[in-house]
């Protein structure tokens, strides 16, 4: 059985963590809002029809940031539409998702969801078929406290205090061709500065994501950020990453090892954000914001017909498997390895959109095996990545060519906490994974976490919610070494206590 070693010392550090790196995404798209975050009438909803069923599952799943209002849908939304008495906000077409949108869940609505939530709103603004003006509009909507225009309409609105929100998105992936209002690098890098430095006007702590390119298949990859930033760099302080990943016909050892594909991504970004620092001789780092990652079927047919218009429409109800949420709790490792520049994440989407919760309209909530390895690790995540000094097996994938094959990330409270997460990437052999905390402390106690199966391509339903569920598992401790055993095709959570 090959063996994976990791030293850890206190002294070897990655970063601190930044919270917002275990955020999510609601989007208008498919039943993600309606049926999904809101069903008044549903048995649990509240009064504000609120699904109080997915919220404690939102609570328990532990995000800490939801970005709204999309996605391709706020390339053409008008926020306005959303706000104000209900019977009077008008119905519109989405072009992007080919839907009808009644708007009865705009705004104010999910701004009292997410402070019920307690979680940050994360805010996108529409540059794909409007622009700087209602982008300002939009913010003393939400931020400014009284006495304008907008302001006082929010406090009409029955929401007195300002939101206050402090991180706005400008656009979304504006070089797909799908997108309404595609641009290039130089337009939207000259469209999204003026947008900044307006918006800055207002109030300059805002924190703000330069779109960057949708994806490292993009025939723009790579110069789209560099062109981006070339323009915005002094008044941003994120550029956006978006990846998605599947299984492929067979070839589980290429999709288990995904996490090579998206380690390579970030260091991309990073090596164009800071050639751009470089050129104009500035120690100015810009920070990722991972705003869209998981694994998503995006090959399968899940495009609505063209013949009507429906509301709320099942989309994108991705059923995922062990194997999927192996790969989700590797690519979070992947996003706490680069934490001293991923500063920011959302597991896209949050509900029944390739989502870890998935409810049925009027019925059920129940969570997807893709729901434990994002849960666990933001409830047992320490506040400080550490360096690993790694000695790990590899093996050649198709897809990704040479790949370690037990992916692993160690985390410190600072004080008596470690906590490792590892992934065994092969499909059919266990490995052990030792970690030696002695220049840490000494080893006290231990408990592991594993997701797996027998069967890796194992579901959760509605009828069987609990088929695939975390167990514990058990570890061999020596003169300051955790040893480990990783099934196949696995997720574990070692936590280990400090004496």
């Amino acid at each position: 059985m090959a063996s994976a070693r990791l030293i850890l010392r206190p002294d070897a550090v990655v970063g601190p963590i930044n919270r917002r790196l275990f955020g999510s995404f609601v989007e208008h798209l498919g039943r993600c809002v309606y049926t999904g975050i809101y069903e008044p009438g549903h048995p649990s909803a509240d009064a504000d029809g609120f699904r109080t069923d997915v919220l404690d599952l939102v609570r328990e799943l532990g995000v800490t940031t939801i970005r709204y209002p999309g996605g391709n849908f706020v390339s053409s939304y008008r926020w306005e539409d959303g706000v104000g008495p209900r019977e009077s906000r008008p119905v519109r077409l989405d072009l992007n998702w080919h839907s009808t949108e009644t708007n009865e869940f705009g705004t104010d609505e999910f701004m009292k969801w997410a402070g019920i939530a307690g979680v940050e709103p994360m805010m996108a603004v529409n540059i794909g078929t409007r622009g700087t003006a209602e982008a300002l509009d939009l913010l003393e909507y939400c931020n400014h406290p009284r006495g304008t225009a907008l302001s006082d309409y929010r406090r009409a609105n029955g929401a007195e205090e300002p939101y206050n929100v402090r991180m706005w998105c400008l656009g979304n992936e504006m070089d797909g061709p799908w997108q309404v209002g595609q641009m290039t690098p130089e337009q939207y890098g000259r469209a999204a500065l003026d947008m900044a430095r307006t918006m800055h006007k207002f109030d300059s702590s805002l924190e703000l994501v330069a779109c960057g390119s949708s994806g490292t298949s993009m025939p723009t990859f790579g110069t789209w950020e560099r062109v981006v930033l070339e323009h915005t760099f002094d008044e941003v302080d994120f550029i956006s990453a978006h990846a998605y990943y599947e299984l492929e016909g067979d070839d589980l050892a290429s999709f288990l090892a995904s996490g090579v594909d998206m380690d390579r991504f970030i260091n991309t970004v990073v090596a164009a954000a800071d050639e751009v620092a470089a050129a104009r001789g500035s120690d100015k780092q810009i920070a990722i914001s991972f705003d869209e990652w998981n694994v998503w079927y995006i090959s399968h047919d899940w495009a609505p017909g063209t013949e009507d218009w429906p509301v709320a429409p099942p989309l994108l109800q991705d059923v995922y498997s062990v194997a999927d949420a192996v790969v989700v709790g590797d690519l979070l490792i992947t996003l706490l390895r680069h934490a001293d520049r991923v500063k920011a994440a959302s597991l896209a989407q949050l509900v029944n959109v390739i989502a870890p919760i998935m409810t049925e309209p009027g019925g059920r909530a129940w969570r997807q095996t893709t729901f434990y390895p994002f849960a666990l690790t933001t409830q047992l995540a320490g506040t400080t990545v550490l360096e690993s000094a790694v000695d790990v097996p590899s093996h050649t994938t198709a897809k990704h060519g040479e790949a370690p094959l037990v992916n692993a990330v160690a985390t410190w409270d600072g004080e008596r906490t470690v906590t490792v997460f590892a992934t065994n990437r092969d499909p059919q052999a266990a490995h052990d994974i030792s970690v030696d905390v002695s220049a840490l402390g000494f080893p006290e106690d231990v408990s592991v976490t594993v997701l797996t199966d027998a069967d890796p391509l194992a579901v959760n339903t509605a009828d069987a919610p609990d088929r695939v569920v975390p167990t514990s598992g058990s570890a061999v401790v020596a003169d300051g070494v955790v040893t480990v055993t990783l099934p196949a095709v696995s997720w574990s959570a070692v936590q280990v206590a400090l004496a």
